[in-house]
């Protein structure tokens, strides 16, 4: 049961005046988006890196005990724009080399994610024990190079041996699998790991799984697949899955405090998808479209995790389709995270669309009464340069949520996979994003490190190997798979090791013969 009290920001006019203190905050003398800065201008103790994924770069998907995942599944049935991760970057076999570039780049945390199914191929019981060493080898590694491990849990792929014999994140049965598989993470390599993320990004897991069957297991129902699929029900599973996302995170969380901590000393978390989000136009009626959708896409995770219980704006429109939370269930969720990761690349416009809510028959989407306008995430463009809204969103995360310790988990620029090594659009994105970053602790936001999406080029979710995020491009038609540096692995590079960073340093790196020498590739 929610309680009216001072701690809970639910109604529109209070986010209507921490907004106006927001842009009132903004407007006092801060520079957005710094021209030149070096490592030297953020705290000692922020920490800078990059990261993959396990289904994405691992490869070696039938070596050495590994069971299917939910993602090999979606995979092999022909979505992602084809293709899969049984190879990947083969980063099971070449783990040394990519550390060793790593150091060579500077730098100093590296996010990566364990493949349940590689570690427990039946879900639970008995460990692999070459997954173990795998998993061994790489953070010993990485430690021995003085690069700080931080390990995701889960990243859409849950074992689909755990999908087939009770639906996954669907059923109960998920939060008693998932705290085994936590603490045998935290009993294995506790010893070094010090931040865990349970589960990354929740909200676009269920909404593109659960929801329109976009994304692994594939689930949803008619008429709100985007694929022709009866699987699931697109009403209520995308809800019932983040209720047991939840519930087993606080369940870890609660079992690493319990048992880890005071050996350990380590930072339990959960990452969160955190849109731009912009009112179509400054009418009343989209402007508190926004603020549903902010709800619905983060409050849905944040309030639980803050207050116990899920935004009024959900409970309302979602009715009894959202689980409720048990008196118990509530008390656990409050404050069961040491920091929040927040993913971010691009923006999204929001426009009222209240006449949604007559319809009888309605999913997630739909229960947000808004629509979106004029997204780049599912498209092949590039992302618009807009760091000032990604520091507004900061802002109002502080503002709502208590200013929690964040990492930027995950921001980068995708580009054709194939389109060049002197990739400047993707060093002027970096540039101005760590700039945004900068002015956001500036303005005293808890950001405590940044990681750059992604270390290589990988398989992407949604654009298998046509798009690519990375500093390092991956020859895939080279037997090796051959690691080369773009130009923004140097940019990056010469920041970390505390060089400038304005633009003119970076256009001055592409007369690099390291970069010209293999131009061919591109040709």
């Amino acid at each position: 049961m929610w309680r009216e009290s001072m701690e809970t920001p639910h109604t529109f006019f209070s986010n209507a005046i921490m907004l106006t203190f927001l842009l009132l905050n903004l407007a006092l003398g801060r520079v957005v988006g710094a021209d030149t800065y070096n490592r030297d201008d953020f705290p000692a103790d922020f920490v800078f890196g990059s990261g993959t994924s396990a289904y994405q770069v691992e490869g070696a998907a039938n070596e050495e005990g590994r069971s299917d995942s939910i993602w090999d599944t979606f995979a092999h049935a022909g979505y992602g724009h084809g293709g899969n991760g049984d190879v990947a970057c083969d980063g099971y076999h070449k783990y040394k080399e990519d550390v060793m570039l790593m150091v060579e780049t500077g730098l100093e945390a590296y996010r990566f994610s364990i493949s349940w199914s590689r570690l427990l191929p039946n879900g639970r019981g008995p460990v692999n024990p070459k997954g173990l060493q795998y998993y061994n080898n790489l953070i010993n590694q990485l430690i021995s190079n003085g690069i700080q491990p931080h390990v995701s849990l889960h990243n859409y792929d849950l074992p689909q041996v755990l999908e087939d014999e009770y639906g996954g994140w669907v059923s109960r049965d998920i939060i008693r699998d998932f705290t085994y598989y936590a603490d045998v993470c935290f009993r294995e390599f506790g010893d070094r790991v010090l931040y865990w993320t349970t589960v990354n990004e929740p909200n676009i897991f269920a909404m593109g799984g659960y929801d329109q069957g976009t994304c692994p297991p594939l689930r949803c129902s008619p008429p709100f697949c985007a694929i022709k699929n009866n699987r699931g029900n697109s009403t209520y599973e995308p809800y019932l899955a983040v209720h047991h996302i939840l519930l087993a995170h606080s369940s870890a969380a609660r079992l690493y405090r319990r048992k880890y901590s005071n050996k350990q000393h380590g930072f339990v978390g959960i990452s969160i998808f955190l849109f731009g989000l912009l009112s179509q136009t400054n009418t009343e009626k989209d402007r508190a479209a926004t603020q549903r959708v902010r709800d619905f896409m983060v409050g849905w995770v944040m309030e639980p995790l803050q207050y116990g219980d899920y935004p009024i704006s959900m409970k309302k429109n979602a009715g009894i389709r959202i689980p409720a939370f048990t008196t118990r269930e509530s008390e656990q969720l409050k404050g069961s995270f040491d920091f929040i990761g927040l993913i971010h690349y691009t923006n999204i416009n929001i426009t009222d669309n209240s006449d949604v809510l007559k319809n009888q028959l309605r999913d997630y989407a739909a229960d947000m009464a808004a629509k979106i306008v004029g997204t780049h995430l599912f498209s092949n463009e590039e992302y618009p340069i807009t760091p000032w809204v990604m520091r507004e969103e900061l802002n109002k995360f502080k503002l709502l949520y208590g200013n929690p310790p964040i990492f930027i988990h995950e921001n980068g620029q995708r580009t054709a996979s194939n389109s060049s090594l002197q990739d400047v659009s993707r060093v002027k994105y970096l540039h101005e994003y760590i700039g945004g970053v900068l002015d956001a602790l500036r303005d005293g936001v808890n950001i405590k490190g940044y990681f750059s999406w992604s270390f290589l080029d990988l398989y992407e979710l949604l654009d298998g190997y046509e798009a690519s995020f990375g500093l390092y491009y991956v020859d895939r038609d080279d037997p090796e798979l051959k690691r080369h540096p773009k130009l923004s692995a140097k940019w990056y590079s010469r920041f970390l090791k505390n060089r400038s960073t304005s633009i003119v340093g970076t256009v001055q790196l592409e007369t690099d013969p390291s970069l010209v020498s293999i131009g061919h590739l591109f040709e």
